[in-house]
């Protein structure tokens, strides 16, 4: 391939090179939401470039790009999409002499937009795909000699989650409250979570509907997924572990999950498949798949303290995941289960095998038992108010990048309506 340049100023190590061209939805004063493209530090309003005219061609609907959410361009279509992103690159690269003209029009800078939530999220599904993540939890909770349980090899497991809590990067968290079990304690207790918790996942979302009754063939679900965001889903693990028996998370998942507001598309990260693990036993047939379907993504998590500075507290991969998208969309529409556009299917926690590449904080410090030390010589189990964490991703190979930017979030106090 050759090199791609772009007449918009980039800088260096940019998450939003001209390989990667993110979608979200912004809105700046004065200006409804709308569909826009993150190039270096700007945005590119594809509202006001569908009005000059650049995608006449395309047959796109007038308003197509002036919505609060992508759903509707999503809904499109694999063609649509790649025709849209092909046409994007050629307007971007450095070969372009119209577009630049109208630079004023068309650029927004980031910094003077406010991101929404990307898509309207009609229905959640959080997956646990990690086996180090699974076999670290296991050993915690169960039996460190049998960590995982009986089914964990054999199928993509997962749950519903509550997509009305589905939040965008930047949005306060509150701390949730709920029943605990304190050890030793003979009765439940009430009150805010001691044991508030990251988890370090990412997210794809659903490009295509299905009727009641369809199934994905896993070679097939490639025209399913639009694209990929970076995802936290608090947990609050001392509420989570009084009440997962027998029917699995509630209270102490749904009160809040963040994503970030650039949605990557798979075309943009088709650079950077590789080979997943070994699945030992194999799979069954429906699961069964050819090619490569795990992506190098190399991922960062901070904490930052109240008027601290940012503390990496891991580094991991998505690679390492167990279960790959493909095989969760197959297993999560075999039974008949219908998707749509906009759903949102998060990978689970990812952990690698070191302490250092754990995706939670109930892994880095085993349950609260080896605490960590942040800069200030402050100490965590958990996370405490005012604390705010930073999850952050990107691709590259050679001289293509690829980034996601970041999710954040900060935790605040409980509050009651």
């Amino acid at each position: 391939m050759n090199q791609l340049q772009t007449w918009v100023n980039v800088p260096d190590n940019s998450d939003f090179t001209i390989y990667n061209l993110p979608y979200g939805i912004f809105k700046t004063e004065g200006k409804k939401p709308r569909v826009g493209i993150a190039i270096g530090e700007s945005i590119l309003d594809l509202h006001e470039v569908h009005k000059l005219g650049f995608f006449k061609d395309l047959t796109l609907p007038d308003k197509i790009f002036r919505k609060k959410y992508l759903n509707d361009f999503i809904a499109l279509g694999r063609p649509i999409w790649s025709a849209v992103r092909k046409r994007l690159i050629e307007i971007l690269s450095v070969e372009e002499t119209v577009l630049p003209k109208y630079a004023d029009v068309v650029l927004k800078p980031q910094n003077e937009a406010i991101m929404m939530l990307p898509v309207k999220v009609g229905d959640y599904t959080d997956f646990y795909s990690s086996i180090e993540h699974a076999t670290n939890v296991g050993k915690m909770f169960r039996d460190p000699e049998n960590a995982l349980l009986p089914n964990w090899k054999h199928i993509p497991v997962g749950y519903h989650g509550r997509a009305s809590s589905i939040l965008v990067s930047g949005s306060p968290i509150h701390r949730p409250k709920g029943q605990t079990m304190p050890p030793n304690a003979t009765q439940p207790v009430f009150g805010p979570t001691k044991r508030l918790d990251i988890e370090l996942e990412m997210a794809f979302i659903v490009g295509r509907e299905t009727n009641p009754g369809q199934s994905i063939p896993v070679d097939k679900t490639d025209d399913f997924i639009f694209g990929m965001v970076l995802f936290n889903d608090w947990s609050a693990r001392d509420i989570q572990k009084w009440e997962y028996v027998p029917l699995g998370p509630f209270l102490g998942k749904n009160f809040a999950s963040s994503t970030s507001p650039w949605v990557v598309t798979m075309e943009a990260l088709e650079p950077f498949k590789v080979s997943g693990p070994e699945q030992d036993p194999k799979v069954l047939p429906y699961l069964n798949y050819n090619g490569d379907k795990n992506y190098d993504i190399e991922l960062e998590v901070s904490l930052q303290p109240q008027d601290g500075e940012e503390n990496i507290i891991s580094r991991s991969n998505f690679k390492y995941m167990y279960w790959n998208m493909a095989q969760q969309l197959a297993h999560h529409t075999v039974n008949g289960c219908n998707v749509k556009v906009g759903d949102m299917m998060a990978s689970g926690t990812i952990s690698g095998k070191e302490v250092g590449s754990y995706g939670s904080l109930l892994e880095i410090t085993w349950s609260g038992k080896n605490p960590i030390t942040l800069n200030d010589g402050t100490q965590r189990t958990f996370l405490e108010n005012n604390d705010t964490v930073y999850l952050r991703g990107h691709a590259k190979k050679g001289a293509i990048r690829v980034g996601f930017g970041e999710v954040s979030g900060k935790i605040l106090p409980s509050i009651d309506v």
